[in-house]
């Protein structure tokens, strides 16, 4: 294992990361401050308790999950789209590095702005409502795990897009939607029979539902369900990025 080439595209994406801080970080954090504000101070004020929480608290993960989602898939898909765009990465395909260093690099390094984004919006939080962590080592593997699989899926995205419009087509079409649809701001369990059916084919609701029982022990889906869900989509990610390196997909063009 090439470690100094790993560490190389790492300190790279994460000095990206330094150079746009007020989008990379303030923006997303602000925009979550300006949810909890609204649905957490205003319209949670006229709403009761929901799983034994605060309406404030209760959207806690789900604010979290929603910020983590679409910014893993940005930073890992506009990471490693760049050296398309730019034609530097045929520098790194003919350079001494495997796919899994390359993987490991872009992908490591969107997980961890993802996290740290995470983390800081889990602070800003207790600020408007308190609220505690029932489960906190699985809270923090639900966070790296979700992180992970979505940046390996952000990576797939920048594989994939050829153009900048393409490369912004599937967080806000698909998975922007998916997550305000997947239990962030409600319980599944207030939908009809047949709406909660319908919801349990969106694979958001597994790892909203997953994150909000380490908060608070309570979730509309059985937490290994939730969990085996996650490392499924996370294996079907892998083998996806396994194949575009075997086959040179969209690599060279």
């Amino acid at each position: 294992m090439n470690f100094p080439a790993i560490a190389a595209i790492y300190q790279f994406e994460m000095n990206r990361t330094w150079r746009t801080l007020l989008q990379s970080v303030v923006s997303p954090v602000l925009s979550t401050c300006l949810y909890f504000i609204v649905f957490g101070s205003a319209i949670g004020s006229h709403m009761g308790q929901m799983g034994g929480q605060s309406y404030g608290a209760f959207i806690v993960p789900g604010l979290i999950m929603l910020s983590l989602l679409t910014q893993s898939i940005s930073n890992a898909s506009f990471g490693i789209y760049f050296p398309k765009f730019t034609g530097t990465i045929y520098e790194m395909l003919s350079a001494p590095v495997s796919p899994v260093e390359i993987v490991a690099g872009y992908v490591g390094a969107a997980a961890s702005k993802s996290l740290m984004l995470g983390i800081i919006i889990l602070i800003t939080a207790r600020l408007f409502v308190p609220f505690g962590i029932v489960h906190p080592v699985w809270m923090v593997a639900f966070l790296v795990m979700t992180a992970v699989t979505f940046s390996l899926f952000g990576f797939i995205i920048g594989i994939w897009a050829d153009s900048f419009e393409k490369l912004n087509l599937v967080p806000m079409l698909i998975v922007t939607p998916l997550t305000f649809l997947g239990g962030s701001f409600y319980s599944i369990t207030m939908l009809s029979p047949f709406w909660q059916d319908v919801t349990l084919f969106n694979p958001v609701v597994y790892l909203i539902s997953g994150f909000r029982w380490s908060f608070f022990g309570m979730s509309d889906i059985g937490v290994g369900i939730s969990l085996a869900m996650t490392l499924l989509f996370m294996a079907v990610c892998l083998v996806g990025i396994w194949w575009i390196f075997k086959t040179g997909y969209r690599l060279k063009r």
